[in-house]
């Protein structure tokens, strides 16, 4: 006979944990993320619509820019301002439609947008080597059940 415990299956956990670990989580991956792009003078936001504005390589209208970011205009408002004020963004007329405003990306913008991506990758790779293949791949799993 052996002095081994036996081991009790683990009971799932409660839902509101389960909900709340998940959010912690992510707002500490999140952190982690600002925390890897500060020190450059940018946020996620300011990166996300450099990104944006560097992907489509044109001035684009700042509705646009809050439809792809998923917020109001007067959020991207607050942000290309903020963008331009640091020289990386230009606010452009945009000739089509004098009602609307585009944002250009300036060569500052450009190099911003270089710098703050590689920051961004290292930490998304110092995020991800923290897990074994194994649970990197049922974590991507879960996280693509719970998205649908």
């Amino acid at each position: 006979m052996t002095n081994r415990a036996r081991k009790r299956p683990r009971r799932p956990p409660a839902p509101d944990v389960l909900v709340f670990s998940l959010l912690g989580a992510a707002g500490a991956v999140e952190a982690r993320l600002e925390a890897a792009v500060s020190p450059l003078g940018l946020s996620l936001a300011k990166l996300g619509l450099l990104r944006l504005l560097a992907e489509a390589k044109q001035p684009l209208p700042l509705s646009e820019l809050a439809q792809h970011q998923r917020c109001v205009r007067s959020n991207i408002t607050q942000i290309v301002g903020r963008l331009e004020k640091d020289g990386l963004v230009r606010r452009r007329a945009d000739a089509a439609d004098r009602r609307s405003v585009r944002a250009a990306l300036t060569p500052a913008g450009e190099r911003a947008y270089a710098r703050g991506m590689r920051a961004l990758t290292q930490e998304q790779r110092a995020i991800a080597g923290a897990l074994r293949a194994t649970e990197a791949g049922n974590l991507q799993a879960i996280l693509e059940a719970l998205a649908r």
